[in-house]
């Protein structure tokens, strides 16, 4: 599917600071002169390793990126779900510190060709990666602006090579209460779990992300490795992923578990679907202030034109 989008990104607002302008300069300087590759279409390894932390190098630029103003980046890693490292919004921000992200594998088993576990950067190509800027629902009625460094998740799947009976897609967090404080309480059942239908998953909306402002990620938005799915809310985009299973059948998911009748499989998002302790019609960015004036939600987080065609036989009132 072609994606037809008439946003485009102003470098101008997707910086930090200083040395991440020049960095994207360097970027945008090597694309004009040919050096930087393009996104190839196999995850394979590299094998010359994955920074730690600090800058990514060799990010391309996703022209169809929204041109919206980008959420600060102290919001971005301040203002967190991670109940692992507490619930508190803060709480991940203060506790993530104790997250060793490497070495890091990834388990793949199911209805899939590529079984097995691999290494994290065996399914990580850095000549691959590309920066796109999306819109990020929260649940309580609050969205932010991130620009994500990673890879359309189509590419890994492509590459595991699912077989026919694969329907659903299915990831688990990391559940280790040494590393994470929040797992030794039963605030929610561990370990974390999240799923897509293959259709969703396959979408070239659904990303990979492994970075965030042409850093590392940092270990409260989900490193080394994590889910961003634009059109749904926050808590579908799973961090710190062990584990992707397929499935022939619908998968658990940790908050439909939790609590059914608030949090649905789909979980899009949906200005017509209220949340039964709050309207989900209206929305403030995170950074403008408690008294910034709320717009409108947008069905599918404006995603609409992308992604509308995966519910068309679905009754999103039922379908939550």
């Amino acid at each position: 599917m072609l994606i037809n989008r008439k946003e485009k990104i102003r470098s101008s607002e997707i910086t930090k600071e200083s040395i991440f302008r020049d960095r994207r300069n360097l970027v945008k300087a090597g694309i004009s002169m040919g050096i930087i590759p393009s996104i190839i279409t196999n995850i394979i390894s590299t094998g010359h390793g994955f920074p730690n932390s600090g800058q990514i190098s060799n990010i391309s630029t996703w022209q169809e990126s929204s041109d919206e103003k980008l959420t600060p980046y102290e919001h971005v890693t301040n203002y967190n779900n991670f109940y692992e490292f507490g619930t508190g919004k803060d709480d991940p921000a203060k506790n993530a510190h104790s997250l060793k992200t490497r070495p890091w594998s990834i388990t793949i088993d199911g209805e899939v060709e590529k079984k097995g576990t691999f290494d994290f950067e065996d399914l990580v190509d850095l000549n691959a990666l590309e920066e796109r800027i999306y819109r990020f629902r929260c649940v309580e009625a609050w969205s932010m602006v991130i620009p994500w460094v990673g890879f359309p998740l189509k590419k890994l799947i492509d590459y595991l090579n699912p077989n026919s009976n694969a329907k659903y897609v299915q990831f688990f967090t990391l559940n280790d209460p040494n590393q994470m404080p929040g797992v030794r309480y039963r605030s929610l059942q561990w370990p974390y779990r999240e799923g897509l239908t293959i259709e969703e998953a396959i979408n070239p909306l659904s990303f990979i992300a492994v970075g965030v402002y042409g850093e590392v990620l940092p270990n409260q938005n989900g490193a080394p490795i994590r889910l961003v799915v634009p059109w749904k809310y926050g808590f579908k985009s799973i961090k710190s992923i062990v584990r992707i299973n397929f499935t022939r059948e619908m998968p658990q998911t940790t908050w439909k578990t939790a609590n059914y009748r608030e949090y649905g499989f789909y979980s899009n998002v949906n200005p017509e679907v209220s949340h039964p302790r709050w309207s989900q019609a209206y929305e403030r960015k995170i950074g403008e202030g408690l008294f910034s004036a709320k717009v409108p939600t947008q069905l599918f987080n404006g995603y609409q034109e992308e992604v509308s065609y995966l519910y068309k036989n679905l009754d999103l009132k039922l379908n939550y």
